[in-house]
């Protein structure tokens, strides 16, 4: 098994999904012992807050380009699905 990885935003999203991805792995391991499995899933569930922080900040970062009238480019904030700007 594979040691345990710091949590945190110093990682990227996809390393931090690589991890996550390992740990589900592990979790499906019928020989685990149950305090092992409380570890990693404890460890799982804060990796995937993390994922989901860094999902969140990337949607607020992105901007679409608009053309306006007279051909140029402009920025606007992305908005989601829920219609709210990020």
């Amino acid at each position: 098994m594979s040691a345990p990885a710091k949590l945190g935003k110093e990682d990227s999203f996809e390393k931090n999904l690589e991890r996550l991805d390992a740990i589900v792995a592990e979790l499906e391991d019928a020989e685990l012992p149950l305090e092992k499995a409380l570890q990693l899933y404890e460890e799982g569930m804060k990796l995937s807050e993390v994922c989901h922080k860094q999902l969140s900040e990337a949607e607020g970062r992105v901007e679409i380009l608009m053309k306006k009238a007279g051909g140029k480019l402009a920025a606007e904030p992305f908005e989601s699905e829920e219609g709210e700007k990020p």
